[in-house]
């Protein structure tokens, strides 16, 4: 396991959102630049983050090897897939106990509760694994783009001593460019990029099913929360995007929410169900009630208590994960977004090009992985046609009279069936 050296910083500065320090407290110069030209080409504050977690990474693996960044070997970059391959991920401790002496272990044992499944294992309610102990494919991914990248940016602009980049392409591609050539009728073929990118496995969209929600939907102790479930699963807007909304965004009589997209940032109303709508409002009159910030450039959703401030992400997540403790569900808030993407898709009297304009899709063939049956809808089918060979077992028909006799004189002369 690598030493956790450096840091990378939150500024506050939307000039330079986040900074890579060196375990001297000193700026990483070489990451600094990247990080210029990716904020330059429209790059929002959340992908600069990303990509500073990668380099981190990166570079505590080249300081605990005592390597320079611009003099590393295409086998220094070999091994450091190989390592975030085989490694264990660091283990953090919660953010309220960095840095404070652990409690006594109480001497009174505290009651058994729900026995915690080993990580990796699949939730026996949802059936999606939770997180494992090791990086995940898409993490290892990731991380040598985003390293190839930063490489290519520091070949081209003739920094410090590289010669080659490290991360190189894949041996098929090293004499050309991606889909060089493509025909604009036909698809993309699947074409790798980097020769020590993994294989992302290809991930089914999972909803949550309507009994399941109206199960999670009923735990939840506040107004807040409610309008909150209700609205996600309505819009089908990305948790972050409603989070971002303020109060004048809410069209009650037009039955729309407005929010600010991930990505492009444009402004895009959103239709609502009226359900959302009634809990918003009890919600809305409640915290006002209590001195909640009213106007129309307030944020839309608050703490639930003093001091107000702005619902994170963070919180909401929390909030979504304890409702689903008496469940036992491991479901996230993005999968309310999949769901309400599935209900949408699969309605017969709605156009897949309104779903996609409502998702944000870019692709078309995103929002066609909807009309691919989930795996709840998979299963259930399957154990319908083995209850129909089941039945077809224990009540077999009787065999079918050869083609020439008359079913009717046959009944008559062997007593058959009236």
């Amino acid at each position: 396991m690598l030493p956790e050296i450096g840091a990378l910083h939150e500024t506050g500065d939307p000039w330079e959102p986040y900074r890579l320090i060196d375990p001297e407290g000193s700026r990483v110069e070489p990451v600094a630049l990247y990080f210029k030209d990716v904020q330059a080409g429209g790059s929002p504050a959340t992908t600069i983050r990303s990509y500073g977690m990668d380099l981190l990474r990166w570079w505590r693996f080249l300081w605990a090897l005592g390597l320079e960044w611009d003099k590393v070997q295409r086998e220094d970059a070999r091994d450091f897939c190989l390592w975030m391959q085989y490694a264990d991920k660091p283990k953090r401790d919660h953010w309220r106990h960095r840095g404070t002496v652990p409690a006594p272990v109480p001497s009174t044992p505290r009651a058994p509760g729900p026995k915690k499944l080993p990580p990796g294992t699949p939730n026996p309610v949802t059936g999606k694994p939770s997180i494992g102990t090791k990086y995940s494919p898409n993490t290892r991914a990731h991380s040598e783009t985003v390293l190839r990248g930063f490489y290519d940016f520091h070949l081209e602009s003739n920094s410090g001593s590289l010669i080659v980049n490290p991360f190189p392409l894949a041996r098929s591609r090293r004499a050309s460019r991606a889909h060089a050539h493509h025909n604009p009728m036909d698809g993309f073929l699947p074409e790798g990029s980097g020769r020590y990118r993994p294989k992302i496995p290809a991930r089914v969209p999972r909803r949550i099913p309507d009994e399941k929600y109206a199960e999670i939907f009923a735990g939840l102790e506040w107004d807040r929360d409610r309008a909150l479930l209700a609205s996600w699963a309505a819009t089908g807007s990305r948790a972050e995007e409603l989070l971002t909304s303020r109060q004048r965004d809410v069209l009650a009589g037009e039955q729309v929410i407005g929010v600010i997209r991930k990505g492009t940032e444009d402004y895009q109303q959103l239709p609502a169900s009226p359900d959302a709508f009634i809990w918003l409002r009890l919600y809305q009159e409640e915290f006002w009630r209590k001195g909640s910030p009213r106007g129309r450039n307030e944020p839309l959703w608050c703490t639930l208590r003093r001091p107000w401030r702005p619902l994170s992400y963070h919180a909401a997540r929390a909030m979504f994960m304890r409702a689903q403790q008496l469940l036992g569900s491991n479901w996230t808030l993005h999968d309310l977004r999949h769901t309400a993407a599935y209900r949408m898709a699969n309605d017969p009297e709605m156009s897949i090009l309104y779903v996609q304009q409502i998702l944000a899709h870019r692709y078309l063939s995103t929002t066609q992985r909807y009309l691919i049956p989930s795996l709840d809808e998979v299963i259930e089918q399957g154990r319908a046609h083995l209850a129909r060979q089941e039945r077809k077992r224990l009540h077999p028909q009787p065999p079918q009279p050869a083609p020439g006799y008359n079913p009717d004189s046959l009944n008559n002369l062997f007593g058959g069936p009236l």
